[in-house]
């Protein structure tokens, strides 16, 4: 299993940015897929999840700002991102829970950076 992820970068407090974040492979069923972040020198935190039923979890303080949202094939899982702030500074991380033949593993994509300037 892989999970690529895409779109971060550079922007301005107030600015927008999308994330994307693609699973291929092979397995039985994807339980959950989501987006935690890891800020320099803090833990990495949940920012967001979706599960298979359609269960959306955010982190409080992206509620409001951040939507969670998935194709129609649920394999790829997008977060957008409005009313950035600098504390949102941070690598971003796709994360799904999967089922295969072997059991319920996490995955982890590579990380995107998002900076955001004040």
């Amino acid at each position: 299993v892989q999970l690529q992820a895409s779109g971060g970068g550079l922007v301005q407090a107030g600015g927008s940015l999308r994330l994307s974040c693609a699973a291929s492979g092979s397995w039985l069923s994807i339980i959950s897929m989501g987006w935690y972040r890891q800020a320099p020198g803090k833990q990495r935190e949940l920012v967001a999840s979706i599960t298979s039923g359609g269960s959306i979890n955010y982190a409080e303080s992206v509620k409001g700002r951040f939507t969670i949202s998935r194709d129609n094939g649920k394999t790829t899982v997008f977060l957008q991102m409005n009313s950035l702030k600098p504390e949102d500074t941070a690598v971003y991380y796709c994360n799904a829970l999967i089922i295969r033949w072997s059991g319920r593993s996490d995955y982890w994509g590579q990380g995107t950076l998002v900076t955001v300037s004040s």
